[in-house]
């Protein structure tokens, strides 16, 4: 579904859940701006038992001239709207939205999947972000989003409170989207200094004092009261400064689930990997390394875990996440190939580009890809390889002249097997230029002269490789162990499915 599909109604009521927070405001205004413009009768609501009251979002309304309207519950004159009702930020018939009704319904919402028989329905749950997502579909529609009617600050300060103030940001879209947004920064500055209230603090206290703590693997865990997702993020912030804590979880019950906060503060725990890991199957996490965050849906995790409270869910979850895998440090780890199988990498063609063809020598750029940001410099001898499911990582001119061979041949998406959810980007550093990857890659194929000792993980492990003492790579059940066969001390993992496709078991003479 696009917005297109959509300008057939004329009649367009947008729902945002009850209780809207700063998300919800900004996505409906957003598509209330798009089908305004192209004059459709278009409102923007909300219902449910309470009018919005937080400062923040109250001076949001105001300063921004927001068009929202308050529905009351009950009344039979306003259950029925004419048209398309379009619920944003929520999923129709969820806990969390009164049950208005419409001629036709539509979805656009960045939360776990609830409702699947809508058939006009946008939801992508990896987002981190609503307003991520808007802004991507008003921009596939080359629709200009400016400031001037406060668009761009509402869209920035959405995707900015549902990310704990950006240190949940973790798909490149929102990256994308915060960089490229116009906004007010005196506004965002006023939102933000008015987003904590006495009660919240009260809040924040008596949390801290009511922890549980895992002496084994030094973590703690923290049930606030219902409180702005942002208490969460100032209580794991605090929590950390203990001398005796490494990670946490600290978590509260909002109208449909739970949000949570995580952090980390030792190489050896990405926050982000943890809150994906809190958070599977039953809804969506993640952020950077040391900060973190996600959401749990109540309905999918009383599916799941119906006698379970939630203190109980998240202590065993940490526990088991820390006993679900192994660490190796390359550089002392000695592997013992007697049980690995020899492998040759299959001729399969994958992307290359040389760095200093694109940008100067000495130029510092980001790679952003699917898996995260990667910050480097150009250098002559950097060539940056484009995998065959868009996975990026550099390389060295010597390693990847005895590694592959140059094909003369443009790079193409569907010959390299290029998975397209997100085309990996540069972005120059130097002057905020960025330039789509795939548009300067050339064609490689394997040489077939690099041969690698491999075995498949029985349990998860995180390789501290030689390349790389500082973040680890995390290999699951299922995925590759791989060590050269020309230098053991270069050990990583290769996941199973990308395993499977580029490499060949070789038969030992």
């Amino acid at each position: 579904m696009t917005l297109k599909d959509l300008e057939r109604f004329h009649s367009i009521t947008i729902q945002c859940h009850d209780n809207p927070d700063a998300d919800a405001l900004a996505s409906g205004y957003g598509l209330y701006c798009y089908f305004r413009q192209k004059g459709k009768d278009v409102r923007l609501v909300y219902s449910g038992k309470n009018r919005i009251q937080k400062s923040n979002l109250c001076l949001m309304v105001e300063k921004l001239g927001l068009p929202v309207e308050y529905v009351e519950p009950g009344k039979p004159e306003h259950k029925h709207m004419e048209g398309l009702l379009l619920t944003v930020d929520c999923q129709y018939g969820a806990g969390n939205v009164t049950g208005l009704t419409g001629d036709e319904i539509a979805i656009i919402d960045h939360h776990q999947v609830e409702n699947g028989d809508v058939a006009l329905s946008i939801i992508q749950p990896h987002l981190g972000s609503c307003s991520t997502l808007v802004w991507k579909l008003l921009t596939d529609e080359g629709f200009e989003i400016g400031d001037e009617n406060g668009l761009g600050t509402a869209l920035y300060y959405g995707l900015y409170t549902d990310t704990n103030q950006f240190t949940e940001v973790y798909n490149p879209l929102d990256m994308d989207m915060r960089e490229a947004l116009p906004f007010d920064k005196s506004l965002i500055t006023l939102f933000r200094n008015s987003n904590l209230s006495l009660k919240e603090l009260e809040i924040a206290g008596i949390a801290m004092i009511r922890y549980s703590y895992n002496d084994d693997y030094e973590f703690a865990v923290i049930k606030a009261q219902p409180c702005d997702p942002n208490i969460l993020g100032l209580i794991s912030d605090f929590l950390l400064q203990v001398d005796k804590i490494k990670t946490c979880a600290v978590f509260n019950e909002v109208n449909d689930g739970y949000k949570l906060s995580v952090r980390s503060c030792i190489k050896e725990v990405n926050a982000s990997e943890l809150a994906a890991y809190l958070t599977e199957g039953i809804g969506s996490g993640g952020g950077h390394y040391e900060k973190a965050g996600g959401f749990i849906s109540m309905k999918l995790y009383e599916e799941k875990y119906p006698t379970l409270h939630a203190e109980g869910y998240f202590n065993n979850r940490m526990t088991q996440y820390f006993d679900s895998f192994e660490i190796i440090y390359a550089r002392d780890y000695k592997a013992d190939t007697a049980g690995m199988k020899r492998y040759r990498k299959k001729n399969l063609p994958v992307g290359f580009v040389k760095a200093d063809e694109v940008l100067e020598t000495g130029t510092p750029i980001t790679i952003r890809t699917l898996e995260g940001d990667i910050e480097i410099t150009v250098e002559e001898d950097l060539y940056i390889i484009i995998g065959v499911k868009g996975e990026v990582y550099p390389n060295r001119k010597e390693k990847f002249e005895k590694s592959y061979l140059k094909l003369d041949k443009k790079y193409d998406y569907n010959d390299c097997h290029i998975k397209k959810e997100y085309v990996p980007i540069i972005k120059n550093r130097l002057d905020g230029r960025d330039m789509v990857l795939t548009d300067y890659a050339h064609v490689c194929v394997p040489t077939g002269e690099v041969d690698i000792f491999a075995k498949p993980l029985t349990k998860g492990v995180k390789v501290f490789t030689a390349w790389d003492k500082e973040k680890y790579m995390l290999g699951r059940p299922g995925d590759y162990l791989a060590v050269r066969c020309n230098d053991l001390s270069d050990v990583y993992v290769v996941e199973h499915d990308i395993f499977l496709k580029t490499y060949d078991g070789i038969s030992e003479q």
